[in-house]
């Protein structure tokens, strides 16, 4: 989809956008750019499983999801996170819509291993022309679910989810939006990383569990067409740029985009 830049919220990162955020969104939006947020909740649907007694674990940065969970999650994601992000971008004068699974069929996914993961899934198919006719007039604001041929309904990881459907949308941007300013290493900010480095890094356990998930995504999003990917946890500085191997890093002040 021509000018479509797809951004991850994480649920830690949500209450911590700054002005710059809304005023960046606001100048693409200008520019005739299309945006897509796609939320996350994770930290509300560990706190209140928790408080309903529900087993939180977490499989190779995946959340197991048990069908007590899977309709927590729904409700957490619909119900509390979704309109808080919608409330935000109201208050700075920003037009959007909520968006899920449900609408139109507007995104199809397949369970993961349900042996292992629960109603875990990853997304299989999009509905591109209903996207592209909500995202011509207002910002899409999107819970990270999926359903199946069947109509069960699936939990998609958030970067995974915003990743597969930057690429099935041939976004020409897909930032993740993280409460770190990008992949560090000794404290300090990778400017870049390809995927021989991202690697290397997890190997020595520079690179831990809570990033993997945002860089398999990342790279996901990279082999399937999507050219500029950015892990910050804003979007008016740069975080750690994600690219292809031996490719020199690539000007990526938001102006360009």
């Amino acid at each position: 989809m021509e000018n479509l830049i797809v951004i991850k919220i994480g649920g830690n990162a949500m209450n911590e956008l700054t002005e710059a955020f809304y005023t960046q969104v606001m100048n693409w939006r200008m520019m005739g750019k299309k945006v897509l947020i796609v939320h996350g909740g994770g930290n509300k649907i560990t706190e209140f499983s928790r408080k309903l007694h529900l087993p939180v674990r977490k499989d190779n940065g995946i959340r197991v999801t048990d069908f007590a969970t899977l309709e927590l999650t729904r409700m957490v994601l619909l119900g509390f996170a979704q309109p808080q992000i919608l409330q935000h971008l109201a208050d700075h004068d920003l037009s959007a819509i909520g968006l899920h699974a449900a609408i139109n069929h507007l995104i199809t996914g397949t369970c993961v291993n349900r042996e292992r993961y629960g109603f875990v899934g990853e997304i299989t198919q999009v509905n591109e022309e209903v996207f592209a006719s909500i995202l011509e007039t207002d910002i899409g604001v999107l819970a990270p679910l999926a359903i199946d041929e069947e109509g069960s309904w699936l939990n998609i990881n958030g970067d995974t989810a915003a990743a597969s459907i930057a690429s099935l949308l041939q976004a020409e941007a897909l930032y993740l939006i993280t409460d770190v300013p990008g992949v560090l290493n000794e404290g300090k900010v990778l400017p870049q990383l390809d995927a021989n480095q991202a690697s290397l890094l997890q190997q020595q356990n520079i690179i831990t569990a809570g990033m993997q998930p945002k860089l398999r995504a990342a790279f996901h999003a990279l082999q399937n067409g999507v050219e500029k990917i950015m892990i910050t946890n804003t979007l008016s500085q740069a975080g750690t740029a994600i690219l292809k191997e031996g490719a020199h890093q690539y000007d990526y002040t938001i102006s360009n985009l």
